[in-house]
């Protein structure tokens, strides 16, 4: 588990950064400033998780379930918001009706929380 956590928080750092050169650069002449701006909080909340899964993955041993759960649901949380957000901002530009993901963004915003406050609860357990 702790390869997959490294691993997922360098390529959600990796795709951050070409996701927000092409937000501030291709998309910039095709989308509404109101979903560039969607479209970047996707980009700005998927490196805040890779931070926090490279700090994670440094950090735990990865030797419990809630250790593994810590990991799991940033991983999960990030990829159902933020890739939601990027296809809701997308959706004029492809021509497509994609509001069935208009409720996914807040699930993967929840599982974030939650594995914030596992971290929290961890950290306070331990004391680490």
């Amino acid at each position: 588990m702790k390869t997959i956590t490294l691993v997922f928080g360098a390529v959600y750092g990796m795709l951050s950064v070409i996701l927000g050169a092409f937000g501030a650069h291709a998309l910039k002449k095709i989308l509404s400033v109101e979903r560039l701006e969607s479209f970047e909080t996707g980009v700005r909340y998927q490196m805040y998780a890779a931070f926090f899964l490279l700090i994670v993955g440094y950090i735990l041993k990865f030797d419990t379930s809630s250790q593994k759960w810590i990991s799991i649901l940033m991983i999960a949380g990030t990829m159902l918001f933020s890739f939601s957000i990027y296809g809701l901002s997308m959706q004029d530009y492809f021509g497509m009706n994609l509001k069935f993901l208009g409720p996914i963004t807040p699930l993967g915003g929840l599982l974030m929380i939650v594995s914030w406050a596992l971290l929290i609860f961890y950290v306070a357990k331990n004391r680490i």
